[in-house]
């Protein structure tokens, strides 16, 4: 039970970080709908505009039936073999793509398949010219489908491990054939998540940057996005922005209502609590299925990370992270990192700790109800209204004031705080509310409270679910190009910005280098993030 006093600073903090958001956010959306609405109208309906439309609902359609597609399989064959050698190491494989900045992995891509690629390399000495393009829609696919099929992996196999034991010892003695097992078992099961995913895959194709800025390959290939980009910083043409910006908006809007309706993935199963031992799945020809598969996902998903290890060890790396533009773009990137993690934690903290406050009281009336769910939909705000729109709307606002690149570093912090914060509220909640049940009670007994309680109850145990979120923050804003893109000059260089302008700079070598160590610094704090969880709990 909360106090008096601990309920009314939790409402409060609530109350400031859900009026600054919707300051923040509407600030920028109030400054679209302001600016030249009527050229802007006339930009929405124009054939440019309803191309790149269809083109960004296409290129996340076949994504995310490619990612699913390929999911599947692959998920099958590893619950089939929970035991062989080097296992955790392919889910360990699975997992990096997740941590790895979309930048990073686009350059990985480009070295196995890209013009001077390996594949390439290969198809050329056996006589063929120019037998493989990696731009244009088949890169972009080709980008999107090795960020989510290994998301989409371990979200499938979660789900197939959590079968009973008895499933597979009653498919046994009845016994059934692969494809009985499949229909029977295996899709039921799959069935309940696989549109939840693919609707996620789909939100994260749709709002996809980076990755089609890298390898878009032209206007033919463009989404809303980077278009929104495009009329900023080469054209200048706030109407036709802000109509792209608007049908992003839209967009994203629709897709996450059409998830929420999706129906929600439950195990609603009885069990004896057996351990599962799958006795399907023994003879030569699945074994054999189940290891070309594996096989495949495993030099799918490596082989991208093996070239920019190699690639970047070939580059002078003493003189990269020695150089003036390096040490300015990694102190940039430290201080917006560090101050975007910041601010999405205790926003998180603010807004986790309010709904408690307000769950704990006995009968909360409608204001309080509704003030909970607006605490909710806040952390995820950001997914209906992109950092591209964001920086579009504040951009806007900005050039009134002067020179923009004044306030950019303060406003890539926020909005890259804004992108963490849907995550930091996923690692923190359970957490904290895990250690009220268990600390309230006594902590109301002994009379402890305010400060004295946070200090001597609370940090002791939340450290590490505070640091695991703080790690990730910043990670995502260390790897994020999307919100630096429309400010980075020669005054905002981040990381991700300068292995941007060195690679279109065609310095293949040095872009390398840079993405080597761009990489290793995410994957690193990633890494510390979720060091100590178990495998299930990433999974």
């Amino acid at each position: 039970m909360l106090t008096t006093a601990e309920r009314r600073r939790g409402i409060g903090a609530g109350l400031t970080v859900l009026a600054t958001v919707i300051v923040f956010v509407g600030t920028a959306v109030a400054t679209l709908l302001a600016w030249d609405g009527d050229q802007s109208a006339s930009r929405l309906f124009t054939a440019y505009t309803w191309s790149i439309l269809r083109f960004t609902l296409w290129q996340a359609a076949l994504s995310t039936l490619l990612s699913v597609a390929f999911a599947i399989p692959v998920a099958l064959a590893l619950a089939r073999r929970p035991r062989f050698a080097g296992r955790a190491w392919v889910l360990r494989l699975m997992a990096l793509p997740m941590g790895l900045p979309a930048l990073v992995g686009a350059l990985g891509l480009l070295g196995v398949w890209g013009r001077q690629g390996i594949l390439n390399g290969w198809l050329t000495t056996a006589g063929l010219e120019q037998p493989v393009s990696v731009y244009g829609l088949s890169g972009i696919l080709l980008a999107h489908t090795f960020f989510n099929i290994p998301l989409a992996v371990r979200l499938l196999l979660a789900v197939l491990e959590r079968l009973p034991a008895e499933y597979w010892l009653l498919s046994a003695s009845l016994g059934m054939k692969p494809l009985s097992i499949f229909r029977f078992v295996e899709w039921p099961a799959l069935a309940r998540i696989v549109p939840g995913v693919a609707g996620l895959i789909f939100m994260l194709c749709a709002t996809s940057f980076t990755l089609v800025l890298v390898l878009g390959g032209g206007p033919a290939a463009t989404t809303l996005e980077v278009a929104i980009y495009q009329a900023l910083r080469f054209d200048f043409d706030p109407p036709r922005a802000i109509a792209l910006a608007f049908l992003q908006i839209a967009v994203t809007a629709a897709v996450i209502g059409l998830i929420a309706l999706l129906p929600a993935a439950t195990d609603t199963v009885r069990t004896a609590g057996r351990k599962a031992l799958r006795l399907d799945g023994r003879s030569a020809a699945s074994r054999l299925w189940d290891s070309l598969i594996i096989a495949i996902a495993v030099i799918f998903v490596a082989s991208p990370l093996l070239s920019v290890l190699v690639a970047g060890l070939r580059a002078d790396l003493l003189t990269l992270v020695t150089g003036p533009r390096f040490v300015q773009a990694a102190t940039t990137s430290l201080v917006i990192a560090v101050t975007a993690a910041v601010i999405a934690v205790s926003a998180s903290l603010a807004i986790i700790t309010a709904r408690q406050a307000i769950s704990d009281r006995r009968d909360p009336d409608l204001a309080a109800r509704l003030l909970s769910t607006s605490l909710a939909g806040t952390s995820s705000l950001v997914l209906v209204v992109p950092p591209i729109i964001l920086g579009t709307g504040w951009f806007l606002v900005l050039r009134q004031f002067g020179n923009v690149a004044a306030f950019a570093p303060y406003l890539v912090a926020f909005i890259n705080a804004m992108m963490a914060l849907p995550f930091a509220v996923r690692v923190l909640e359970p957490a904290l509310q895990d250690h009220r049940q268990q600390t309230a009670r006594l902590a109301a007994a002994l009379g402890i409270a305010g400060p004295a309680k946070w200090r001597l109850i609370d940090l002791p145990i939340l450290t590490r679910p505070i640091l695991t979120a703080l790690s990730f923050a910043m990670a995502l804003s260390l790897g994020d190009l999307g919100a630096v893109a429309l400010f980075g000059s020669s005054d905002l260089v981040t990381l991700p910005w300068l292995v941007y302008s060195t690679l279109s700079s065609y310095r293949t070598n040095d872009a390398d280098g840079l993405a080597l160590i761009l990489g290793m610094v995410c994957l690193a704090l990633t890494i510390l993030g979720t060091s100590g969880r178990k495998e299930h709990e990433n999974a």
